[in-house]
C-alpha cells in the first residue's frame, strides 16, 4: 500500500478558524472576555521575552530597563485578568474598570515604544526598519488611547474581531490548500489501486513447453 504523504493538519486549521471567528464575535458582547484575552496576551508577550532579552542585550542598563518594563507589563496583564475573573459582574456598571483598562493599555504601548527608542538613540542598540515602524505605531497607539475619550473595551473587542477574521481567513486558505493536496493524493492512491486490480484480473496466457514447441506438426 502506498505510504501517506499528507496528514490531517488541514482539518485542525479549519477547526481553529471556526474557533477564532466564534471567539471574535463573542468578544463583541462579552467585555470580560476582552479583558482576559488582553491580559493573557500582555503576560505571555512579557514573560516569553525575558530570557532572550537578558541573553542578547550587551549592556547592563538595557537589561535593567527592559526587565523593569517586563515587570510592569506583567502586573498590567495580571490586573486585567483579575478584573475579568473577579469583577466580571461590575465591568459593565463601574466606569473605573474601563479607565484602568484604557490607561493600562496606553501605558503598555507607549512605554514599549519609549524603551525601544531610548535603547536605539541613547544606548546604541541596533535595529531593523520593520521593527522601527512597529514601534512608531506602538507609541502612537499609546498616545491615541490615552487622549481619545471614546476608546474602551468595545473598541478593543472590534479590533480583536478584525484580527480574528484575518487569522481565520488565513487558516482557512491554508487549510484549503492542504485539503486540495490531500484529495489529489487520494485520487492518485485510488488510481494506483485500480491499476493493481486490473493487473490481477488479466487472463493468464498458457505457457507451452519448449520441447513441445520444437516438435514438428504431424498431420
Amino acid at each position: 500500500m502506498k505510504q501517506m504523504k499528507y496528514g490531517y493538519g488541514w482539518a485542525l486549521k479549519f477547526v481553529l478558524a471556526a474557533i477564532l471567528i466564534g471567539v471574535g464575535v463573542y468578544m463583541m458582547f462579552a467585555p470580560n472576555v476582552v479583558y482576559i484575552i488582553t491580559g493573557i496576551t500582555i503576560v505571555i508577550f512579557s514573560l516569553f521575552r525575558v530570557i532572550p532579552l537578558m541573553k542578547s542585550l550587551n549592556k547592563e542598563v538595557l537589561r535593567t530597563i527592559n526587565l523593569l518594563e517586563i515587570i510592569f507589563d506583567t502586573i498590567i496583564g495580571a490586573v486585567m485578568i483579575y478584573i475579568a475573573i473577579v469583577k466580571k459582574d461590575d465591568i459593565g456598571n463601574a466606569n473605573v474598570w474601563g479607565l484602568i483598562y484604557r490607561y493600562s493599555l496606553a501605558f503598555f504601548f507607549y512605554v514599549r515604544g519609549l524603551v525601544y527608542f531610548n535603547s536605539v538613540v541613547f544606548f546604541g542598540e541596533k535595529s531593523e526598519v520593520p521593527k522601527f515602524w512597529v514601534h512608531i505605531i506602538a507609541i502612537s497607539l499609546g498616545a491615541i488611547i490615552a487622549v481619545y475619550p471614546d476608546f474602551g473595551v468595545q473598541s478593543v473587542g472590534f479590533i480583536l474581531l478584525l484580527i480574528s477574521l484575518i487569522g481565520a481567513s488565513y487558516l482557512s486558505y491554508d487549510a484549503g490548500g492542504g485539503y486540495k493536496k490531500y484529495r489529489q493524493f487520494q485520487k492518485e492512491l485510488n488510481a494506483a489501486k485500480e491499476k493493481d486490480v486490473q493487473k490481477n484480473i488479466q487472463p493468464q496466457q498458457p505457457i507451452l513447453d519448449k520441447e513441445e514447441e520444437k516438435r514438428p506438426y504431424v498431420n
